[in-house]
């Protein structure tokens, strides 16, 4: 299979390395120089995987707009965030909006790149193995897992989780009351990602489940050890 992949980049020199790079990977690449030029052909399909840079022409954040509408078309397609922003902020800001991996240019090499990308396409094969698998609802006291669809319902209200937030979840709750270790959960979401990059995820699913349940206090954190979903 040839994967379709669509490259954001408005630096034309940076555009046309990046999209050789990845040509000789064996991806069919289209690129685009702006978000509206990008939006335009996301219309009319959806690339495998999007790749991102944050300043866009004369928009300082259309790479951010570009993932929001993105992710209304998909909540699945993985996208990476390449970008010469390499601030803290800047990287959470692209993991809540549902980025998969945030990745900056001072550090990236053209040879990271298609091996990062080819990691990040195996899991996506990985995921679609376990949606063949059919599994029970899982309940946990006010919580409730729908594996099938990928759905999380808490006081039979839905929560809108992104696909790594929804594995990072199923895994701290498959054993309430464990400890789950940043190793552990970044291997349970098939995500290479930092420490800091785990926080900031479960940081986010806690603000998805306040936002529903202002009390919400289910998912403890232990400091220098993990995580762990509080048993009833």
């Amino acid at each position: 299979m040839v994967y379709t992949i669509a490259l954001v980049e408005d630096d034309d020199l940076l555009r046309a390395n990046y999209t050789k790079a990845l040509e000789r990977d064996g991806y069919l690449v289209n690129s685009y120089a702006n978000r509206p030029e990008a939006l335009a052909a996301f219309e009319h399909r959806l690339p495998d995987l999007a790749i991102l840079d944050v300043m866009l022409q004369d928009e300082m954040e259309g790479g951010f707009d570009l993932c929001r509408e993105l992710r209304q078309k998909s909540p699945t397609i993985p996208i990476i965030f390449l970008t010469a922003r390499d601030s803290d902020l800047d990287k959470v800001s692209g993991l809540r909006l549902g980025g998969w991996d945030y990745l900056t240019k001072n550090t990236t090499t053209l040879d990271f790149l298609p091996v990062r990308i080819s990691a990040l396409f195996k899991i996506v094969e990985s995921l679609r193995k376990n949606e063949q698998d059919h599994e029970f609802i899982t309940t946990v006291g006010e919580l409730n897992i729908h594996p099938d669809r990928k759905q999380v319902f808490w006081k039979n209200q839905l929560i809108d989780l992104t696909l790594t937030e929804f594995w990072l979840l199923r895994s701290l709750t498959r054993h309430p009351g464990h400890v789950k270790s940043h190793d552990q959960l970044m291997e349970a979401a098939n995500v290479v990602v930092t420490s800091n990059a785990i926080t900031a995820h479960i940081r986010r699913i806690r603000d998805k489940f306040r936002e529903i349940d202002p009390t919400f206090d289910a998912i403890r954190t232990e400091y220098g050890m993990g995580y762990r979903w509080l048993s009833d």
